[in-house]
């Protein structure tokens, strides 16, 4: 699996709603984009993402570079996370006179939203296999160091001239210990503003003992807008809130940014 800072991977969970007296279970694996286990999903549950349908959700995922995931949940910018993603942004707002983290904050307009000091959200736009050239850079006979020091080198390469050329924040990630590297093209946005955030108490009710279980009593949620030029940002791919929520035996994709996976 991924072993790489924030790399996305898509998520497969089967979630059962019965009631009050919900569980979920999830179903084995996690996916790249540029990998989803397509065959299994056709034959399992009678479904196969599309290209267009991976690509929209790839597009409405963001990556904090504070760590942690959120979602576009509007066409005007608007991006929902967890409030703990928030907590480091809600604590640079605080002076003598508030405190943001204990007490919450809402912008009732959007002239009240606060510009987050260095928040950064990246969302993936492309993605490419690297891995040959990578490989091709460490000459037979060489030493580990030597060979280290040369793919250190041709991935700093690789990294510049995608810059250079496209003008989007350029990654080479390792995956699978180092038996494929893929190129990651990010979007940045640096004008991130908070639009609300709860009450501490709310958003972390039942501490960790209830953070790990589900159903979860809690307001655990921070949301965002991000700008261009000024202006809350044009989004073409959001995910829509469904009032419903989920049905029973439902199949549900989650998409993320871990931090770190393994097996």
């Amino acid at each position: 699996m991924p072993n790489r800072s924030c790399v996305l991977v898509l998520g497969l969970l089967l979630v059962f709603a019965v009631a009050f007296n919900s569980s979920a279970l999830a179903d084995e694996g996690m996916w790249l984009f540029n990998a989803p286990p397509l065959k299994q999903l056709r034959k399992k549950y009678q479904f196969e993402p599309t290209p267009q349908w991976l690509d929209h959700l790839q597009k409405a995922s963001v990556r904090f570079n504070s760590g942690g995931s959120g979602s576009f949940v509007s066409a005007n910018g608007l991006v929902i996370t967890n409030h703990h993603v928030g907590a480091d942004s809600l604590q640079k707002f605080g002076d003598e006179q508030h405190n943001y983290l204990r007490d919450g904050f809402y912008a009732k307009a959007q002239a009240e939203e606060k510009k987050c000091v260095d928040l950064e959200l990246n969302v993936l736009m492309s993605i490419e296999d690297v891995t040959t050239r990578v490989n091709g850079a460490v000459k037979a006979g060489t030493t580990s160091e030597q060979a280290a020091n040369a793919r250190t080198a041709v991935i700093a390469a690789i990294e510049k001239e995608s810059k250079e050329k496209t003008g989007l924040r350029s990654d080479v990630v390792t995956l699978y210990q180092g038996g494929a590297y893929h190129l990651y093209r990010y979007k940045r946005y640096d004008d991130v503003r908070l639009v609300f955030a709860p009450e501490q108490q709310i958003a972390f009710y039942g501490g960790d003992p209830d953070n790990f279980e589900y159903p979860r009593y809690d307001l655990d949620i921070c949301i965002f807008r991000i700008y261009e030029n000024g202006q809350p940002a044009k989004i073409d791919h959001y995910l829509k809130f469904n009032p419903n929520g989920p049905s029973d035996g439902g199949l549900t994709f989650v998409s993320g940014s871990p931090g770190k996976t393994d097996r």
